[in-house]
């Protein structure tokens, strides 16, 4: 095990009433990183947080924190604190009084838990509100009460399940970057839990996609979303366009009813692929300078683009462009060999991995 890895999970099974909801998960965590575990509901990444937190106990698999095996060990005996979506503050106490409470249960000296707890409140930027009722502070200020208050003894990692998903979005953007603030200047392991992808890729160093119990990528958000490992971290991360396709050979691939070049090989020949393109990453022209050609359906303003949808022989495509097609415009659309993602098609569950 590497020396700069605080948390390693081996081969990690969790079983809930007959049904696995984790199915071998492997995965190291860095000192002072900010790692995120994405993925729709149901996935296993809450799971995989209380596990690391000792609120779950896995059926198989050992949990490493510092190089230390800690499985069975109760959570208040483990190096880590968590946040929850529901912030669980008391309200009889002020925002001095929530931040000091773990330390007061450890009995130190008024001076330190003084010290300490000015430090941790200082860092959440919430200088000023020490005396202020829990009941009066808006959703934004009781989050980082409850960071403060998680913080404040310094573990060495802290995981937070889904902390922004009461906020209003203005206000969750941000939050994502006073957290990422931080946790940069507290120097401490964030473990995220988000469904959401911005959130994912605006925070993290590290994003670990997930689906049905099982992790699909592990990367940083620029390779998760310019690298997806396949179809699914594509579509889950950004939208995308997903077509069948058919590798002829190295660096050449036919879909659509047109053969393209790609940067893409170790296909074998004549192999049935998923062929992944991002909206933006389409060029519209003129029909008789387009590989394709199709007819736009609907285009919809979002701000800094314009979203289409384009009928092109029955497929549908999105595109992303500034400039405006008109409903009822014919088009042509052109692609860079860099702008074609090839991905293996996903392999049939095993009967193994259903049982």
């Amino acid at each position: 095990m590497e020396e700069n890895y605080i948390i390693s999970l081996k081969n990690i099974v969790v079983t809930f009433d007959g049904e696995r909801v984790l199915k071998g998960i492997n995965l190291d965590i860095r000192d002072k990183e900010f790692v995120t575990f994405l993925g729709p509901s149901g996935c296993g990444k809450t799971t995989t947080l209380r596990i690391i937190g000792g609120f779950v106990e896995p059926n198989e698999g050992e949990i490493y924190f510092d190089g230390k095996k800690i499985n069975g060990m109760p959570p208040h005996k483990r190096q880590v604190n968590t946040v929850f979506q529901r912030y669980a503050l008391f309200p009889h106490l002020n925002v001095y009084e929530n931040v000091a409470f773990g330390l007061r249960l450890k009995k130190l000296p008024e001076k330190e838990i003084r010290a300490k707890v000015g430090e941790a409140i200082e860092l959440v930027n919430m200088r000023g509100y020490e005396g202020r009722s829990i009941q009066y502070l808006s959703g934004g200020q009781m989050q980082r009460v409850a960071i403060a208050r998680a913080i404040v003894n310094r573990p060495k990692a802290l995981l937070l399940d889904e902390p922004l998903g009461a906020l209003d979005l203005k206000l969750r953007k941000e939050m994502q970057i006073e957290l990422k603030k931080i946790q940069q200047s507290a120097e401490i392991t964030f473990i995220y839990v988000t469904h959401d992808q911005e959130e994912a890729l605006t925070m993290s160093d590290t994003v670990v996609v997930m689906k049905d119990g099982v992790i699909q990528q592990i990367g940083t958000p620029q390779d998760i979303y310019n690298e997806p490992k396949n179809a699914f971290v594509a579509d889950f991360i950004g939208e995308s366009n997903i077509i069948d396709g058919l590798m002829h050979k190295d660096y050449e691939v036919e879909f659509a009813g047109k053969t393209f070049e790609c940067v893409d090989s170790g296909f074998d020949p004549m192999e049935r692929v998923d062929v992944v393109i991002r909206p933006e990453d389409i060029k519209v022209t003129s029909p008789e300078n387009g590989k394709i050609t199709g007819m736009v359906e609907s285009a919809i303003f979002k701000g800094v683009h314009y979203e289409m949808l384009v009928d092109s022989f029955g497929s549908k495509w999105i595109i992303h462009s500034t400039v405006c097609q008109a409903p009822g415009t014919m088009i042509g659309i052109d692609l860079y060999p860099e702008d074609i993602h090839i991905m293996k098609k996903p392999q049939e569950e095993s009967e193994e991995e259903k049982i």
